[in-house]
């Protein structure tokens, strides 16, 4: 960190695109893609750190810190319950504005927006809860170390939480709904695949999914996930289904040079 200080002058700090990678969801992949094309969508001075249990296969570029420790029962229904942990008040040696992002998804255009956009806390606002004030926390931008009090408090009352609210994004958008800086980004910067690009049954078979030049990533929630674009894709009843899409698999391909 004093390295890129002095690179960037003293005081000045370098903002930050975080991911989290647990378990094995995720093969290494969705991480070397998804920092490569920060790298190629952001111009701005930045670090690309991955908190993670397992950093096998993550290429040697990505700056890597051990995953946080997050006291929960064991046995618990996945419901991303890790990310609260980005808001303890000493997360290793980053400091700034963060903007997270899930490995989940596809990144079609600049990224410098989602940092020079005003606003104390951005998340999109959910496809699925309009009107309910819950964001998807697939991309959220953060002051590091600012809100300490949201895993306190949470992990203080956990049980609570978790009987009135069903994942980690309707707790985070409770908290920054109750500290009054609760925004979202424009509904066009974050799109979802499966509402705004796959085509309906039997439209998927024959045709591409749609372009939407004016999005900046392309959230893949559920089924199917990026790696499926490539090949093709349908699921168990048919009655779902994406061709092949060469457009969308030239965002999700890693470089070989970064392996090296």
């Amino acid at each position: 960190m004093e390295i890129l200080n002095k690179v960037f002058g003293k005081g000045s700090l370098m903002d930050n695109v975080i991911c989290m990678k647990w378990g094995t969801k995720f093969a290494p992949e969705y991480v070397n893609i998804l920092a490569q094309n920060v790298r190629r969508n952001l111009k701005r001075p930045h670090r690309f750190v991955c908190f993670t249990d397992d950093s096998n296969g993550l290429n040697k570029n990505i700056e890597i810190r051990p995953l946080p420790e997050l006291n929960l029962p064991k046995g618990l229904p996945e419901r991303g319950w890790n990310k609260l942990t980005l808001f303890k008040e000493k997360l290793e040696d980053l400091e700034g504005t963060a903007l997270f992002l899930d490995l989940d998804l596809l990144i079609a255009g600049s990224l410098d927006p989602f940092f020079e956009l005003p606003g104390e806390f951005r998340i999109i606002q959910d496809w699925n809860l309009k009107g309910k004030d819950i964001g998807n926390s697939s991309v959220f931008r953060f002051e590091i170390g600012r809100y300490p009090d949201i895993l306190e408090d949470f992990l203080q009352h956990e049980a609570e939480f978790r009987a009135q609210h069903r994942n980690e994004q309707a707790v985070l958008s409770y908290f920054m709904r109750k500290k009054g800086i609760l925004e979202y980004w424009p509904e066009s910067w974050c799109l979802s695949f499966k509402r705004h690009f796959m085509r309906a049954f039997p439209l998927g078979y024959f045709l591409e999914p749609k372009k939407r030049p004016d999005t900046k990533i392309i959230v893949f929630h559920g089924n199917p996930n990026p790696d499926a674009v490539r090949s093709g894709w349908h699921n168990s009843s048919f009655l779902r289904a994406v061709r092949p899409t060469p457009w969308m698999a030239d965002l999700w391909k890693e470089d070989q040079e970064d392996q090296k």
